[in-house]
């Protein structure tokens, strides 16, 4: 058969951890049929002489769920080399809507542009499909929208009767073709979940062969019983389980414990795996401070109690995702359209300026952004760099964005969100050429062939006939992020081709306009 393509003298990486060979990779309808020298011409030829050739790079945490459909061409991942995102991780995603407003709280990068008026996961797939992203798409079905559903923003275990709901709605998902089941379970809309409810929820999604990806209940001091937790709850609903970011904020002899739990846990014969961001900072909403009763009321009410010193002091002592840190000093404001002046200062240095105590400064200003277009996000410091490369070692650690795809202009020119454009390439300059804790094979790995084995994705992460047509050529020795902590919407260097399923998405280091990516339903 004449190939369509042929990516031509390239260093290639078949993503098994193998040592890298030169050859030309030969495709044919959107699938690879060869590996090796050929004489044959091919209607496209890509020149790789001088690069990596690599497997696309597979993103297994994002939350590109909704700005996919506002800018589908992902520019910030395709000049990465991802070609295929998990989305609906962390319990937050685009299904099932019940309630438009109540849903819009835990879907990342919603801005109002696009109206949800879609309610099942398979009319939001449809319209996913509709929007043609630039790169491939699985989701998973998450657990705060199945909880908000169900019981709003009620902070307690779900009732037989409701976990009977939800588990129609998780089945709905499966159905229409979700690879898993996720969770947030140090939100609030899902902080009151109970241990059997969510085995039972993983149960039913192990039964279809799906995974369970979980945002462990504690991030702080107690990081390794939530860890354990999960390896119990996926132990009794007999389903593999992926750790979403699993270093916690407190600290790395936390870490060490954590990543003990899992070495237990493999070893006992579970199968577990673990993601990490490349950021050393956390991102999410202010609000997510609040407690259930304050973020569960009118904007009304919440006006009433954000201005109650007693709620204020009910606030500053709930165990949240921001005050679980204990230092508001580590909590930077992002840059916004309430407080301007305030951005990227941290809140005792907002206190001051504004002459009142941090939490007192927190609370002001969700006030002062009721009724706001985008609400308010915040800056985490969680981790340090060591702590960062220690996990990144471990062999069953990937790395992941955790950010949505975004571009540098049109309708999403004015969004950011740390790791969009910086992931993979933050991983490829740090943990390769600057570090050398990876050798370029294992990094490709844990980019392409150990993800696609995690998530169950039979026919992409590897360079081999018959697997489907993504691939990546980039300069191994240029390959880095360009973007910083306040000024990430920058795009990567060094990205020279990619392609998503046979058809040339990056040329040259340009986008050629095309969108070739596809909404990858399980059973499909």
């Amino acid at each position: 058969m004449s190939p369509d393509l042929i990516i031509r003298g390239g260093l290639v990486f078949d993503g098994t951890g193998a040592e890298p060979v030169r050859a030309d990779v030969i495709v044919h309808e959107g699938r690879i049929i060869d590996v090796g020298p050929v004489e044959a011409e091919a209607v496209v030829e890509l020149d790789a002489r001088g690069l990596a050739v690599a497997p696309g790079f597979i993103d297994v945490h994002s939350h590109s769920d909704y700005t996919l459909l506002v800018d589908p061409r992902a520019m910030s991942a395709i000049h990465q080399g991802v070609t295929t995102e998990v989305i609906g991780n962390c319990g937050h995603g685009c299904f099932p809507i019940r309630d438009a407003e109540l849903s819009s709280r835990i879907i990342y990068g919603f801005d109002g542009s696009l109206p949800l008026d879609w309610s099942t996961p398979a009319a939001y797939l449809d319209r996913l499909e509709e929007a043609a992203p630039a790169v491939s798409v699985m989701t998973l079905v998450p657990n705060g929208q199945l909880r908000l559903a169900t019981l709003g923003l009620e902070s307690r275990p779900a009732t037989d009767d409701e976990v009977t709901a939800m588990t129609r709605l998780l089945e709905e998902g499966l159905e229409a073709g979700a690879w898993g089941y996720s969770t947030g379970l140090e939100y609030a809309p899902e902080q009151g979940a109970g241990e059997a409810e969510i085995t039972e929820l993983a149960r039913v999604t192990g039964r279809r062969g799906g995974f369970y990806a979980t945002h462990t209940r504690e991030r702080e001091d107690r990081a390794d019983e939530a860890v354990a937790e999960a390896i119990r709850t996926a132990r009794k609903a007999g389903i593999r389980l992926q750790v979403s970011h699993l270093a916690p904020r407190s600290g790395p002899d936390q870490t060490h414990r954590c990543i003990d739990l899992v070495d237990a846990a493999r070893a006992a014969g579970d199968d577990i795996a673990f993601d990490m961001h490349t950021r050393l900072y956390g991102l999410t909403f202010l609000y997510a401070m609040l407690p259930p009763q304050v973020l569960n009321a009118s904007p009304e009410d919440q006006t009433r109690l954000l201005r109650t010193p007693e709620i204020r002091a009910r606030i500053g002592a709930h165990k949240s995702i921001i005050t679980g840190l204990g230092d508001w000093g580590r909590i930077y404001l992002v840059d916004n359209e309430v407080w301007p002046e305030m951005a990227r200062l941290d809140f005792e240095e907002i206190a001051r300026r504004r002459g009142t105590t941090a939490l007192d400064a927190a609370c002001d200003l969700l006030l002062d952004s009721l009724g706001a277009e985008q609400a308010p996000m915040v800056l985490l410091r969680a981790y340090s760099e060591h702590q960062q490369e220690d996990v990144f070692s471990h062999e069953l650690c990937v790395p992941a964005s955790d950010a949505t795809a975004l571009a540098l202009d049109g309708p999403l020119a004015g969004a950011s969100f740390m790791g969009a454009y910086t992931w993979a390439s933050w991983f490829w300059r740090v943990m390769v050429r600057e570090t050398g804790r990876l050798t370029p094979e294992e990094a490709v790995y844990r980019l392409s062939g150990l993800p696609a084995e995690i998530v169950g994705l039979p026919d992409r992460g590897l360079l081999k006939p018959g697997m489907r047509a993504d691939v990546v050529a980039f300069d191994p020795k240029t390959f880095a992020d360009t973007g910083t902590t306040f000024e990430p919407n920058q795009l990567a260097t060094g990205m020279r081709h990619v392609v998503v399923n046979g058809t040339v998405t990056l040329r040259d280091g340009a986008l050629t306009g095309e969108r070739a990516g596809a909404v990858l339903r399980k059973g499909a």
